[in-house]
């Protein structure tokens, strides 16, 4: 009897190319549209019933059984308002690791478990190596559309529990299997801006969510004003866009004052508060067993935001019950509260921790 996977499918080329993959490699594939936001914003129309239709004209086309998953109260609570909340603080969370970690890998795998699947699987451009145990996830053949960066929070059960199928491929191939079966998604764009939004930018968002921002001062590193923001809370560490501080050279983010509604601007690309070796870390989540003591010798690399050039650590030490430091060889730029920290070593995945 065949394994019965449920694959969640979000009505773009990965998850459809995904589900044809299992199924002919002998799976009883059911695909399952997660519903987690249908809200429209000003100016922007929620694509969510575009995708809906796509993923189920792609289970027709595979003539597997479709399912639709409504998520959206638990998506808003464990998603959106992490998000929020996160802003409001003056940082810069990542609601794509917390989809994967409380919606994807938690709540659409103990749906799926408990209506008789055996596995579930995602679109993700990762592998998972299920020969030992734990299962360890692994880097994507297309280091250019790898997203474990995204993944290192997923529950080390989850990981045994789950079926990564595009891993081994890179995006050409997945478009090319794509149009080869006729799939009606085989050259539909892939979704850009927040994960849940599509083509929303986050300050849009920000703004339809919790309003208009009170203004503040935008001060240079020596303490001179040199313009006017419209809410700290949509600037991030290392911004050089949307400043709208004109003339010479660019100016660049490097601190918040939250309390005092100021952003700390730069010219200086060597300015002090820009670059650190030592970062803290807080939410420690491992895929392996407990790293808190990395040595040089271990040849761990970090990755401190999504595309970020991997960076060698010297030590990773435990200084308090849920604090770690982090200790790189070289100096890293902008580091961004809020953002993650993701460990490898080689191409495994160890997991990572939350910038604080």
């Amino acid at each position: 009897m065949s394994e019965k996977v449920f694959v969640g499918m979000s009505g773009g080329v990965d998850s459809s190319v995904t589900a044809l993959l299992l199924k002919q490699a002998g799976f009883d594939v059911t695909g399952v549209y997660m519903k987690n936001w249908t809200k429209d914003l000003p100016g922007f129309d929620c694509p969510w019933q575009d995708d809906f239709n796509d993923a189920k004209r792609v289970a027709t086309q595979l003539d597997i059984p479709f399912k639709v998953y409504d998520f959206e109260n638990k998506y808003r609570s464990k998603v959106v308002d992490y998000m929020l909340d996160g802003y409001r603080q003056g940082l810069t969370p990542n609601p794509d690791i917390m989809c994967n970690q409380e919606i994807k890998f938690k709540l659409f795998l103990e749906l799926a478990l408990s209506e008789g699947a055996d596995k579930i699987a995602t679109g993700h451009y990762a592998r998972i190596n299920s020969s030992g145990s734990p299962s360890r996830l692994l880097t994507a053949k297309d280091q250019n559309k790898d997203q474990t960066y995204f993944l290192y929070r997923i529950n080390r059960s989850a990981l045994g529990q789950s079926l990564m199928p595009i891993g081994d491929y890179d995006k050409p191939s997945i478009r090319k299997i794509a149009a080869q079966n006729n799939l009606i998604t085989a050259n539909k764009k892939d979704s850009q801006g927040i994960c849940f939004v599509g083509k929303v930018g986050i300050k849009d968002f920000l703004l339809a969510e919790l309003g208009p921002q009170p203004s503040g001062q935008v001060l240079d590193d020596k303490g001179l004003v040199v313009g006017e923001h419209d809410g700290a809370i949509f600037y991030t560490i290392g911004q050089r866009h949307g400043l709208n501080i004109g003339g010479g050279l660019p100016y660049y983010v490097f601190k918040k004052d939250m309390a005092n509604n100021i952003v700390y601007v730069t010219r200086d690309l060597d300015q002090e508060s820009l670059w650190a070796k030592k970062i803290n870390l807080t939410s420690i989540h491992f895929l392996v067993e407990d790293l808190e003591d990395i040595k040089p010798s271990d040849q761990v690399m970090v990755r401190t935001r999504y595309r970020a050039p991997l960076v060698p650590v010297k030590s990773l030490k435990k200084s308090s019950d849920n604090l770690y430091m982090l200790e790189t060889t070289e100096e890293i730029r902008a580091i961004t509260v809020g953002q993650s920290a993701v460990f490898y070593q080689g191409e495994t995945v160890l997991g990572g921790g939350i910038i604080c």
